[in-house]
Formats: structure tokens, sequence, C-alpha cells
């Protein structure tokens, strides 16, 4: 075969193409993925869509398989005493099951070219916690499911902002004590 550069000009540029696809796979896709969460002390047992029983220990998330549309969830506590058994619809990717029905938080992380944060925030509505307002517009969140969030209570926000030229926003799910904490350290008012 001759000598083609056009040929392989085509071949480099198919493997950087299967490369740089490998690369995003493996390394900077987001999974997606549904979760168990129990942020108090307490220790509980559950079975979903009557599948094999799970435990859950207090402060640990647990990945779950759901499949979309309806599911039911059997809670039962350390006795393994019945404790609610309930239906959720599941509508989206990722989603959290709040185990304890603890207060959780949804909070927009905005990102953009010339944002200017304390303004953005004071323009957003305040949450009341524990009789003091936060500002930033985070929503309570205390029912059995919740799929209204982009990253989960064991993710973090993006460290690195892929399209500056616009200004947009994350959600992220946190426990109550770790809303807090997230406030404290990020918006220093």
């Amino acid at each position: 075969m001759k000598n083609n550069p056009s040929l392989k000009g085509l071949l480099i540029a198919v493997v950087a193409f299967i490369v740089a696809f490998g690369i995003y796979f493996l390394f900077l896709a987001k999974k997606n993925y549904y979760v168990v969460d129990n942020p108090t002390p307490d220790t509980f047992y559950y079975k979903i869509n009557n599948g094999s029983e799970g435990v859950i220990a207090g402060g640990q998330t647990v990945p779950v398989d759901l499949d979309k549309g309806k599911n039911s969830i059997k809670v039962f506590d350390r006795n393994k005493k019945l404790l609610f058994d309930s239906a959720f619809e599941v509508n989206k990717v990722r989603g959290l099951i709040n185990i304890a029905h603890q207060d959780y938080y949804i909070n927009d992380q905005y990102y953009g070219y010339n944002l200017k944060k304390d303004s953005l925030l004071l323009a957003l509505d305040k949450t009341i916690i524990d009789g003091k307002p936060y500002y930033g517009g985070a929503r309570r969140f205390s029912k059995l499911y919740t799929d209204d969030f982009y990253y989960n209570v064991n993710e973090d926000y993006d460290k690195l902002i892929k399209n500056i030229q616009q200004v947009e926003s994350r959600s992220k799910i946190f426990r109550k004590q770790d809303y807090l904490n997230y406030y404290k350290e990020y918006y220093k008012f």
C-alpha cells in the first residue's frame, strides 16, 4: 500500500477521538445511581420492591437499584419492627431515599463569567434553619424520596467549570449539618 497522508491523518484523528471518549467515560463522566441515606445514629433494615433485605448503619449512604416508575420500600428498626411501608415514584436517573425522614437541603450553586455571588445570594430566598436565616434559597426536604438534584449527598460540586460563557447552576442535596458546614465555608458574610 502506498504512503497516503490523508489516510494517516484520518487514522490519527479516529484514534484521538476514541482515546478522548475513553478518558471521558472512565474519568470524567458522572455516574448515575440511587442511594439510601441515614444521617441518624440509628440502624435500619429495609426491603425495596420486596427484594432482599438491606441494612444501613448510622451515618451511612448505600447505593441501591431502583426501577423507573413505581417502587416500594419497607423500613424496619434495629429490632426488625416495621416502621413504615411506602411507595414512591422514580422519574430521573439519580435519587435519594430519606429512610429516617430527616431534614435535607437542596442547594443551587451558580457558575459563570462575571458572577456576583453576594448580590445573587441576597436576591434569592432565605431559608430558616433552627431560627437563623440562610441566604441562597436552599430548599428543605424531609419526605421519603427525591430526585430533584444533580449531585448526591456523597458527591462534591464540580471543581472545574466547563462553560464559563453563561451563568448556570447545579443543585446538590445535603444533610442538614453538612449544609450548615458548607454554608459557613463557602459563603463568608
